[in-house]
């Protein structure tokens, strides 16, 4: 298996259907599964599942279980060599999803690589930073981060036409390679939602391996602005 997508929803019906057809036209070759990991929704996104893509594996949780843990259900059922964490608000584009898979498999020594990702109007969303350490969010929080000297934490002034070692790898759209996430473990459960993809992105810097942002032109991933 190629690639095992991971998609969590809650009460996103129609967002959820616009980003598995963008998913479905994308895969290409690929050989993929795709998870969505239902937060107990009450909009009936399962039955829309169920009606439109018999294909996708659907698990239904009892309760909102948050970002980290519904992930985790899948991610522990995933076969696929490769992870893609997905959000329901993203419309994939091109051959992302290939491209990715192909990069990855070239780069041996990466855990988790992001692409670039746009807002719909077409403009850069920063999707990549730093850890948020005391001194850089105080940057932020003063807004001096306008300034270039020191614009450190979110990198707004970085246009993510380049190809860079990262620290933090939005969970918006996350590649992650299963061997790397065999030998740190899933995300952390005591995370309901916000701050996961950095204490992961941090195990695995403290692993040894790499986080990467990989942008592409031509195929980016977009996300729809709610």
């Amino acid at each position: 298996m190629d690639l095992s997508i991971v998609i969590v929803n809650w009460n996103t019906r129609s967002m959820l259907r616009d980003c598995l057809h963008t998913v479905f036209a994308g895969q290409g070759r690929l050989s993929a599964e795709i998870f969505v990991v239902d937060n107990a929704s009450s909009d009936d996104s399962l039955a829309m599942l169920a009606a439109e893509f018999p294909t996708v594996i659907a698990i239904a949780n009892d309760r909102n279980l948050g970002f980290a843990a519904a992930n985790n259900v899948a991610l522990a059922r995933a076969k696929g060599r490769h992870m893609l964490l997905l959000n329901t608000d993203t419309l994939v584009h091109g051959s992302v999803l290939p491209n990715a898979v192909t990069w990855l498999d070239r780069n041996p020594d990466v855990a988790v690589m992001g692409p670039r990702i746009l807002n719909r109007d077409g403009s850069m969303q920063v999707s990549s930073t730093k850890f948020p350490t005391l001194r850089n969010l105080t940057f932020q929080m003063l807004g001096l981060t306008r300034f270039a000297l020191f614009d450190v934490y979110r990198m707004e002034s970085w246009d993510r036409m380049d190809q860079r070692s990262v620290e933090v790898i939005s969970g918006c759209a996350m590649f992650v390679r299963r061997a790397a996430m065999r030998q740190v473990g899933l995300l952390d459960d005591a995370f309901f939602f916000y701050g996961e993809e950095t204490d992961w992105c941090r195990r695995y810097a403290n692993a040894g391996w790499k986080v990467v942002l990989l942008p592409s032109e031509k195929s980016p991933i977009s996300v729809v602005a709610r």
